[in-house]
């Protein structure tokens, strides 16, 4: 019997599922849902009894999906959403009204446009107001109350918002370059506030490496365009690496960027709507967390999961 055959499951243990299979953590997931890391698990295991399948391979450093698990996402996807609409069929209620959102420039290229379709697919009455920009700038407009919701990197020192996934940033460049040791490292990096050039400024001064801004662009094409021409190199998501880049071997010996924390905070006072939106963010965190390739399909990149 194939999991499209299978009779439907709790719909509390495919949302759990969902959040394990996007956080790739029983950990993190039991944070997003407020529960125990036990109570995770027994879920889960529950599932797996149910669709008599093994969902997720695991030990004690990783969690991946297995090919029975990558097989029932979509059906858990569209099971939950049928689920919703069907609450607000009964009820009467739907939303309304205006969520401004801010996004950042780091998933300008990626399942962005597919996560905002869904939600307004669920919420046709609620308007989206859209603002993709550098992570530090989104924080100040939401602490101005100027924005409802947004998906960022996480401030440091900041513990404010629930976390989509966190990873460790790496040096990129071209495929195939290798930064001149005995001169200064050209940088290519978002503007001030940028968190990643933050980052990347820090650790070069720690580790006593020279450095020079070789170019400043605020999109996240502009950076792409400016290390594919040979300009420089820049501290970036493994996970979000655009096409034709890829990590500096550790033989260079730039030093390490530390972990960035991708999160999304939304207003105590903005509404159920933003909530429901900030909901689809988080569960929609896997599609956002990849770029398509040049051939059109989804490319994740190096496994870990920069403005």
């Amino acid at each position: 019997m194939s999991i499209a055959e299978a009779r439907l499951p709790d719909p509390v243990l495919l949302r759990t599922f969902l959040v394990v299979a996007e956080t790739r953590s029983f950990t993190a997931a039991a944070r997003r849902l407020g529960t125990r890391q036990s109570t995770v698990s027994q879920q889960i295991s529950r599932l797996e009894a149910h669709l008599r399948r093994v969902l997720f391979a695991r030990d004690t450093h990783s969690v991946a999906l297995t090919p029975a698990g990558t097989q029932l996402l979509p059906f858990a996807r569209d099971v939950l959403g049928a689920n919703l609409r069907l609450a607000q069929a009964a009820t009467g209620r739907t939303m309304s009204g205006r969520v401004r959102l801010g996004v950042s420039e780091d998933f300008a290229l990626s399942g962005l446009a597919d996560v905002l379709a869904e939600f307004t697919q669920q919420h046709a009455d609620v308007e989206v107001e859209l603002d993709i920009g550098l992570s530090g700038l989104l924080h100040q407009r939401f602490d101005a109350g100027a924005l409802d919701v947004i998906f960022a990197k996480q401030l440091r020192g900041d513990s404010r918002g629930r976390t989509a996934w966190r990873e460790t940033l790496a040096w990129v460049g071209r495929d195939g370059s290798r930064p001149d040791p005995q001169r200064p490292l050209p940088l290519i990096v978002y503007p001030p506030p940028s968190i990643t050039r933050l980052h990347a400024i820090e650790a070069l001064e720690a580790a006593g490496r020279s450095w020079k801004v070789a170019c400043t662009s605020s999109s996240v094409n502009g950076l792409r365009a400016a290390a594919l021409a040979g300009l420089g190199y820049l501290p970036h998501s493994l996970r979000l690496l655009p096409a034709g880049l890829s990590a500096v071997s550790p033989e260079a010996g730039l030093p390490g960027l530390g972990d960035i924390a991708f999160v999304v905070l939304v207003r105590e006072t903005a509404g159920e709507s933003a909530a429901a939106l900030a909901e689809v963010l988080l569960e929609g965190a896997a599609r956002l967390a990849v770029l398509p390739s040049a051939t059109g399909r989804v490319s994740q990149g190096m496994r870990g999961p920069g403005a």
